[in-house]
C-alpha cells in the first residue's frame, strides 16, 4: 500500500513504560537503526508530550531538546515529530524551541470534543510550512457524528491528516469500523489510527481501521507504550506481509531493532519468533527445537521457521529443525565459497 504512512512512537508513548527514563544510548542507537527501516516519522519526547515534565506526570532522564540533539544526526530518511497537548507546552516554550531543533511534523492532541484548542497550534506550524496532525484521544467518549465535527476543525486548521487515539483501549471492532469509515468518507485529508492494546485488539483493530481507509499507522515497536502497551509494529506488519500488503517498512531489520534495541529494556510484546511461527504457520510448540537447531549450527532461528512453513510441517515432525538447520547451513556455506571465488576471478 504505496499511500501507507507508519508514524513510529516507541520513543514518546514507550517513554511512559520505562518511567520517561529514556537514555542517550537508545534514542541514538534507535533512531540510527530505525531510519534504515523505512519508517515515515519517529515521534520523540515526554511521553504526554512537549512541556509535560512536571512532578506530577515525571521528569524524563533527557530533556527533550536533548533528545532531538541527539536524535536529529541519525534520521537520513526518517522525519522527526513531537506530540504535543495544548495547556501542557506553548508556541514560544515549546513548539519554537523544537523547530529550531530540527523537528519536522507535530501531532497536535485534544480531548476528543476539545478540537478547538488545537487551532492556534495547527495554524501555526501548518504557517511554518511543516506538518500538523490533529490528534483526537480518548475517541471512544464520544459519539461519530461529534468526533466527526471535530476533525472537521482540525482539518479546517491545517492539519494534514487526523489520528484517532484510541487512549483506554476500549474500542471494539465494530467501534472502529464505523468511526474510521465515517471520517474517511467526509474528510479531506488522511485518517489514522493510534491503539491501545488493553482488551488484546490493538493489532486487530488497527487492521481493521487500515480496511476502512486509514492511511495512518501509529505504532510502537514491541507495543511499548502506557499501561497494556500499542499496536505491536512488527506484529502489525507481519500480518500485513503474510496477507501479502506490501509496505515500505523492512519487516527483518524491524524484527533486529525488537530483539537486539527494545527487549533489553521492555521484555514484554510478542517475541520475534512467536511473530515469525505465525507468520510461518507453524505449531508455536517448535520453538525450543527451532532454537537448539539454530544455536547447533549457527542458523537464524527465523530462518528455520519460515523454512519449517514452506514445508508445511505439523506437530510430531520437530525432528525436521536439525535437517532444515543442516541444510541452510551448508548452503550459506556454500554461498560464501561461491562469492570468494567470484571475488577472485
Amino acid at each position: 500500500m504505496a499511500n501507507l504512512k507508519f508514524f513510529d512512537s516507541t520513543l514518546r508513548d514507550g517513554s511512559h513504560a520505562l518511567g520517561h527514563q529514556i537514555s542517550e544510548t537508545l534514542i541514538k542507537d534507535y533512531c540510527k537503526a530505525i531510519d534504515e527501516v523505512g519508517m515515515d516519522t519517529v515521534i520523540i519526547g515526554h511521553g504526554m508530550g512537549l512541556g509535560a515534565t512536571s512532578l506530577h506526570v515525571g521528569y524524563p532522564k533527557v530533556s527533550e531538546l536533548d533528545m532531538f540533539k541527539i536524535a536529529k544526526p541519525h534520521l537520513n530518511h526518517t522525519k522527526m515529530g513531537a506530540f504535543f497537548i495544548p495547556g501542557l507546552g506553548n508556541i514560544e516554550d515549546h513548539i519554537k524551541p523544537s523547530i529550531a531543533e530540527g523537528v519536522e511534523l507535530f501531532c497536535i492532541a485534544s480531548h476528543c470534543t476539545e478540537a478547538n484548542i488545537t487551532k492556534r497550534h495547527i495554524e501555526f506550524v501548518a504557517n511554518q510550512n511543516l506538518e500538523a496532525y490533529g490528534i483526537l484521544m480518548m475517541y471512544h467518549m464520544t459519539s461519530t457524528d461529534t468526533l466527526l465535527q471535530e476533525a472537521i476543525k482540525m482539518q479546517s486548521y491545517g492539519a494534514k491528516g487526523i489520528i484517532i487515539m484510541d487512549s483506554a483501549g476500549a474500542s471494539t471492532p465494530a467501534l472502529v469500523s464505523k468511526t474510521i469509515a465515517t471520517l474517511v468518507d467526509v474528510l479531506d485529508v488522511k485518517v489514522g489510527f493510534h491503539a491501545h492494546n488493553n482488551l488484546g485488539l490493538a493489532v486487530g483493530n488497527t487492521y481493521i481501521a487500515l480496511q476502512e481507509g486509514a492511511e495512518i499507522i501509529d505504532a510502537t515497536t514491541r507495543g511499548m507504550g502506557a499501561g497494556a502497551g500499542n499496536c505491536q509494529l512488527e506484529a502489525f506488519v507481519a500480518f500485513l506481509k503474510m496477507n501479502q500488503i506490501k509496505t515500505k517498512i523492512d519487516l527483518f531489520k524491524l524484527f533486529d531493532i525488537s530483539e537486539n534495541i527494545i527487549k533489553p529494556v521492555y521484555p514484554k510484546g510478542l517475541d520475534v519468533l512467536s511473530i515469525v511461527s505465525g507468520m510461518s504457520g507453524v505449531f508455536s510448540g517448535f520453538a525450543p527445537y527451532v532454537l537448539k537447531a539454530a544455536e547447533l549450527f549457527n542458523i537464524n532461528p527465523n530462518e528455520i521457521f519460515i523454512e519449517l512453513g514452506k514445508r508445511k510441517v505439523v506437530g510430531g515432525q520437530e525432528d525436521m529443525t536439525i535437517q532444515i538447520a543442516k541444510e541452510l547451513r551448508k548452503k550459506q556455506e556454500d554461498s560464501a565459497t561461491t562469492f570468494q571465488i567470484e571475488s577472485l576471478l
